[in-house]
């Protein structure tokens, strides 16, 4: 089985392979000592990304029960499964053999109630709960709306350079939103499911007193905030940290906390699809590799857990109440010169500048592809991931 990548985005999965891409994660954390954190997590959104990375590291890290909630495309026929399905599997299977996953729509009434449901059956109560939900689509519970989010600039068009995930150059451009178009990204990418996924779980009863709920966010760099940061992510992200209040004070009973935290630049299959983004990786990771600050999904989660969230101090936050973990990535020594090699970009080949080799191998993993144990012209069960 070979790899299948259309417009950056990988269409089919090694389940072997995205196996030995949990094992990794599940190494990295292994290594470490154990630490007092979480007992029960909620993690939606669990199934790839920081989501799956958080449970590997609340599970192995503090000994953690988890319950997962993902919408992953199980194996049909001589189609593959999804990446996310295949490493929601071995997770089960080999990390993790009681916990449970809900492969449902998380937009949906129902998906919540089933969550309630496993919680009660199997936890009491959740301590932590994690919001790290990457979809493009959302229907409204209520109304059953389609809303379909939009990756656009605001006011004006953006123009940038760009690369491929195989390491082509290409330009980029990209016409302003409509008011439609920000008001869809807002529904599907802001933060009014988080709020209604903890209303929902207060009402049930099934929140720890003194719990902690996180939805994960990014801001990113100058060469990408006309699109990003400005654009119609932007605007959902701001609904994301508006809604970060409204749930805190919801949770005053418990003594709870609501917090957005900001995460590093990863490749992850949303990341892999933004404009621009996989060329900033590129350089970013060359930049942060070479001052050994750089961290993959899991590293990053376990640091979150392990010296922000329950260090036994106060959880450090910036002006704006959110969780810093952009704080290696974002610091001037970084951006200075990332800002400076992007400058070079066409003038010097990208593989002497910046770490494309290292983003494209990363984005492999990620699908079960680029080992080199596995024999990949071999026939594969599609339904087992060891």
């Amino acid at each position: 089985m070979k790899e299948m990548i259309r417009n950056n985005i990988c269409i089919n999965a090694h389940p072997k392979g995205c196996g030995l891409y949990v094992q990794k994660a599940v190494s990295a954390v292994k290594k470490k000592d154990r630490f007092l954190g979480p007992k029960n997590v909620l993690v939606i959104g669990c199934s790839t990304g920081y989501g799956l990375a958080t449970r590997i590291a609340a599970h192995l890290g503090s000994g953690a029960k988890t319950l997962g909630v993902a919408y992953e495309k199980a194996p049909t026929g001589k189609r593959t499964g999804s990446a996310g399905w295949y490493a929601d599997l071995y997770y089960r299977e080999a990390v993790e053999p009681q916990a449970t996953t809900l492969n449902m729509d998380a937009f949906s009434h129902e998906c919540k109630q089933a969550a309630i449901d496993e919680i009660k059956k199997t936890m009491g109560t959740v301590d932590l709960v994690i919001y790290s939900l990457a979809s493009g689509v959302r229907i409204d519970p209520d109304s059953g709306v389609r809303y379909t989010s939009a990756l656009k600039p605001i006011g004006s068009p953006y123009t940038s350079q760009g690369v491929d995930i195989l390491g082509n150059l290409t330009q980029i451009h990209v016409e302003p939103a409509t008011d439609e178009e920000i008001e869809h990204t807002i529904k599907v990418m802001g933060g009014e499911d988080w709020e209604l996924w903890i209303r929902a779980l207060l009402e049930a009863g099934v929140l720890s007193p003194q719990a902690l709920t996180l939805a994960y966010s990014y801001i990113g760099p100058e060469v990408t905030k006309d699109l990003y940061r400005n654009g119609t992510i932007g605007r959902a992200k701001e609904d994301l940290e508006s809604r970060a209040k409204a749930i805190e004070t919801s949770m005053t009973n418990l003594s709870g906390k609501a917090f957005v935290s900001v995460n590093k630049a990863v490749v992850t299959r949303a990341s892999s699809v933004i404009p621009s983004v996989p060329l900033y990786l590129s350089l970013l990771y060359r930049v942060m590799k070479s001052k050994n600050t750089h961290e993959e999904c899991v590293g990053q989660m376990d640091r979150l857990l392990r010296e922000k969230l329950y260090s036994g101090s106060d959880i450090p936050v910036d002006e704006h109440n959110r969780i810093r973990m952009d704080d290696w990535e974002m610091s001037p020594d970084v951006q200075e010169i990332v800002a400076e090699k992007w400058k070079t970009i066409g003038d010097l080949p990208l593989s002497e500048i910046g770490d494309i080799d290292g983003v494209y191998t990363e984005f492999l993993h990620m699908h079960g592809f680029g080992y080199p144990s596995i024999d990949y012209s071999l026939d594969v069960d599609l339904q087992a991931v060891r």
